[in-house]
């Protein structure tokens, strides 16, 4: 079984805006329906939405995640608990590579407890690329060689007072089609749409270091001309390590210094040569980058 591993998708939005005005002008009819049935538990429910393959071979779909009213599901790295969003293929399906990329999340305070996710429907897109296909005529009719459906295990955490995992198997359809399912390209389209963007010249990390002996981490921010108030933080470094608390923060015209305390690394961790995540938030606008450590 193999599983997804994320990445920042920055083209997403332009191929899956074409994909629509070309469905558009394309008879619907001739298009298939690429959505499973919604899986379902106390908590919400998921299903899980694809594009036919490309001539590559590349499938774009999403996993929908819709939490009940005072639930919620968790991002990649879901903070104190949780369980993040994990997607794992058979090996009979046929693929040789896959990508999941995460929306921008927000910090949900219930007690003393800080979690990293979402209280209200979202949707992570994924890339996955198939073995051996074929184009069937056509630009638009491919029929990948290796399977006629790929075998989907989804496994994420849907919380309340206490966190319910939730499992789910799905099969998803791999057939030749002709033109464009507009819908389908829609949700996807709105899922990049909710990715955070790469670094700009005016929204970047221009500083980073370790200071105090290693225990904290100082980041100095470029922020947009438009931040009228500090910005969301959240740093993540070795598996499961995820930073969003900050002190002795302060601005100075466009640049915004803070002091992330570390915490407890894993024993023996070596800071040489790793790379970090980041992921500011700063009004409507979201950026995320990543820093190595000299």
């Amino acid at each position: 079984m193999r599983s997804l591993t994320p990445i920042r998708t920055t083209t997403a939005n332009l191929l899956l805006g074409a994909a629509i005005c070309l469905g558009l002008q394309t008879a619907a009819a001739d298009a298939l329906a690429e959505m499973t049935p919604w899986a379902t538990n106390e908590g919400g429910r998921m299903r899980i939405v694809t594009m036919p393959p490309e001539p590559d071979g590349t499938v774009r779909g999403a996993l929908q995640i819709e939490p009940k009213d005072g639930w919620i599901t968790y991002w990649k790295e879901p903070g104190e608990a949780g369980i993040p969003p994990q997607l794992t293929f058979s090996h009979e399906s046929g693929i040789t590579s896959q990508k999941m990329s995460y929306p921008v999340p927000k910090l949900i305070t219930n007690g003393d407890v800080t979690d990293i996710g979402y209280d209200r429907a979202v949707a992570f897109p994924f890339a996955l690329k198939l073995d051996n296909p074929t184009k069937a005529g056509q630009a638009s009719q491919v029929l990948p060689l290796g399977a006629a459906s790929i075998d989907v295990s989804a496994f994420i955490g849907i919380c309340r007072n206490i966190c319910i995992p939730f499992q789910a198997e799905f099969s998803l359809p791999m057939k030749a089609v002709r033109g464009t399912p507009v819908e389908e390209a829609m949700i996807l389209n709105a899922a990049s749409a909710a990715l955070p963007s790469p670094p700009a010249n005016d929204f970047a990390v221009t500083d980073y270091a370790m200071v105090k002996g290693g225990k904290v981490l100082r980041l100095t921010l470029r922020l947009p001309d438009s931040a009228t108030a500090p910005p969301q933080v959240v740093v993540t470094g070795p598996e499961g390590h995820v930073l969003f608390e900050s002190v002795d923060a302060k601005r100075q015209g466009h640049a915004y210094t803070l002091d992330m305390p570390v915490g407890k690394l894993p024993d023996n961790y070596d800071i040489s040569g790793k790379r970090w995540g980041i992921l500011a938030t700063s009004g409507s606008r979201s950026m995320e980058t990543s820093i190595v450590f000299d």
